[in-house]
């Protein structure tokens, strides 16, 4: 990485910033418009009729009804993901309570707007219940927007962790832009059996090696309590995200449910919404902290902590709420300037908890900052610019404070300055050829398996490939093609099923890789997988005609996908039929996402029902 002069911005920060500005001129500023329009007629309530307003106010206790009668304090939306089946959501329980109490404190009014589903991945792994699983994103954000549709409010309170559900709230939010919006998180559950350990287990159950008592004990011992799953994942890779892209509080993301620093926390986040209120001189919409700058530095701190691929789809959609258009080339080169400064379950053996105490997030964001790789002059819900976040929440008698970030890592092996990163490069590329475009996580791949051309082994549903897994047919060279599992053919499931059977086949000494045009979980690893294939073989893309046996190169060092057959013979081949089980398939409520899959757009602008059609028409 070539250093930037200290104190600026490197210049393919800058120029990938600039680009995005560009492409997206029309549509951030039309979203813009929008944005101001709202803010400009005041605060909605005021504009409701007498008995529009009576019904607002009518499960109120007498105090904040007279305060919202008269106007004279600020009103907060608490829109929440609780439910007590997913750990991570299970501690927003107590939240609406205590946030309400803290917004009196301080001068304000909460309602409980509105809850939002939330499911979660790690329960509907390999089952239908997982074609629902990307489309409850869009369905989250219009669930934000029933909540925040009452025109009550100056303000609102977000409570989400998990996968699909930040980047909807988000999403949802961004429809009411002109209102200062604060996320809420609630922290990981202490770490249990070791991710590594884990995920031995399951390989040898892969290999009927391990039974299900042994690998439901090790499940068990590993999700064990209330918080968020402590691998780095999609869940804690959204918690990092919002802290970057200044939606978090400083150091919000990665304190214990359990911890006085976390009610400490949650109870600022109250006090602090209602300071950027448009009743205050410090107004500070989510419109505005949501910028073309924000986003960059949201993919700047995936890149340089190996985060989520599910994020190439969501920070797309999350950007396009706001008017701008990021796409996979904007990832590709930035990754190529970003460092990689975080080893975190899969890309290393530590969890979560070990990243927050070698120095986390204050520590990371420094040493980003400092490196030129962040835009420090952003607008944040701290209301100090980003610089805010080099600093680590901390309580001195019984008061939330602020201390500088650790000046060194206190585990090199699990976060490093940006001067000696493990990586030169971030976790994400992106990968071209005549199959199309796909994403690749490589932070977790060792170097030898960075380039896999084997033949093809080509199936159209996971557990066919599974089956002849179990039956030994697999045991070779092999790139396994597993198609019609995008986002137009089932919702886009991840495929998380397949790695412990690819990972036994890699270190059985076999050339080994995945492609397919859906998706794979959060904590994939160690297997090359190019996913989110685009366009997807329910759009007639190349991934539908491949054959068997067709050798195919997967080669992340040069970003390339290809197929080696002439492009003649490729053309006009037949496309594959999709499997029979993807006709109107029914249970599960899937039926009722009939819609979804016939209006989304494709994975590289997020696959999105909501911004299909504008972003396909830029």
């Amino acid at each position: 990485m070539n250093e930037p002069t200290h104190g600026t911005v490197h210049p393919v920060v800058q120029e990938v910033t600039a680009r995005i500005r560009r492409r997206s001129a029309a549509t951030r500023a039309a979203y813009l418009d929008r944005v101001a329009a709202a803010a400009e007629q005041g605060p909605a309530r005021s504009r409701l009729a007498c008995a529009n307003f009576a019904h607002g106010l009518a499960a109120m206790g007498t105090p904040d009804k007279d305060a919202l009668r008269r106007f004279v304090k600020p009103n907060v939306a608490i829109v929440s993901a609780y439910n007590d089946m997913l750990s991570a959501h299970k501690p927003f329980e107590t939240y609406p309570a205590l946030l309400k109490q803290a917004l009196r404190e301080a001068g304000g009014i909460g309602q409980f707007a509105g809850g939002v589903p939330a499911m979660c991945d790690g329960i509907t792994q390999g089952r239908d219940g997982m074609q629902l699983s990307l489309f409850s994103r869009d369905l989250i954000a219009m669930a934000t927007a029933v909540a925040l549709s009452h025109d009550m409010f100056d303000g609102a309170l977000l409570l989400g962790v998990c996968d699909k559900i930040v980047p909807g709230l988000v999403i949802g939010a961004l429809a009411f832009g002109h209102l200062p919006t604060i996320l809420v998180p609630a922290g990981p559950m202490a770490s249990g059996l070791p991710n590594r350990d884990k995920s031995r287990v399951r390989q040898r159950y892969a290999e009927g090696l391990a039974s299900s008592d042994e690998l439901l004990a090790a499940e068990m011992a590993s999700y064990h309590s209330p918080g968020t799953c402590t691998f780095y994942g999609t869940a804690n890779s959204n918690q990092m995200l919002m802290e970057v892209m200044g939606l978090h509080l400083p150091g919000a993301s990665f304190v214990h449910p359990q911890s006085p620093l976390r009610d400490a926390l949650t109870r600022a986040a109250a006090a602090q919404v209602l300071r950027l209120t448009a009743l205050t001189d410090t107004y500070t919409p989510i419109g505005h902290v949501v910028d073309e700058r924000a986003v960059v530095n949201g993919v700047v701190a995936l890149l340089a902590t190996g985060g989520s691929t599910n994020h190439t789809l969501h920070l797309p959609a999350m950007a396009a709420a706001a008017g701008i258009q990021l796409d996979w080339a904007d990832f590709a080169d930035l990754s190529a300037v970003v460092p990689l400064l975080a080893r975190v379950y899969p890309n290393g053996a530590a969890d979560v908890n070990d990243f927050h105490a070698a120095g986390g997030t204050a520590f990371l964001i420094r040493e980003l900052l400092d490196a030129g790789l962040l835009h420090p002059d952003v607008k944040t819900v701290a209301g100090q610019g980003l610089d805010a976040y080099r600093l680590a929440p901390a309580l001195a008698d019984d008061e939330l404070t602020y201390e500088p970030a650790l000046a060194d890592s206190l585990d090199l092996e699990v976060l490093r300055p940006a001067s000696t990163p493990f990586a030169p490069e971030g976790g994400l590329r992106m990968l071209r050829g005549n199959l199309g475009r796909a994403v690749i996580k490589v932070s977790a791949v060792a170097e030898q398996h960075h380039v896999v051309e084997a033949p093809a082994a080509v199936f159209d549903d996971q557990y066919d490939f599974l089956a002849a897994f179990s039956a030994g047919a697999l045991d070779r060279d092999l790139v396994a093609v597993i198609r019609y599992q995008g986002p137009a053919a089932n919702g886009m499931p991840e495929l998380h099923k397949l790695t412990p059977a690819l990972s036994v086949l890699q270190e059985r000494g076999h050339r080994v890789a995945l492609v397919t045009d859906g998706r794979m979980s959060g904590a994939s690893g160690t297997v090359p997988a190019a996913i989110h294939v685009t366009p997807e073989a329910a759009a007639g893309g190349p991934i539908a005609r491949i054959r068997d046996g067709d050798p195919v190169r997967l080669d992340a060092r040069t970003g390339v996908l290809e197929i080696d057959v002439p492009d003649g013979e490729l053309a006009t081949r037949a496309v594959a039929a999709p499997p029979p089980q993807q006709h109107d398939p029914v249970g599960t409520g899937r039926e009722l996402f009939a819609a979804f899959r016939r209006s989304v757009g494709p994975a590289e602008y997020g696959a999105s029902v909501i911004h299909s059609l504008a972003k396909a028409s830029a």
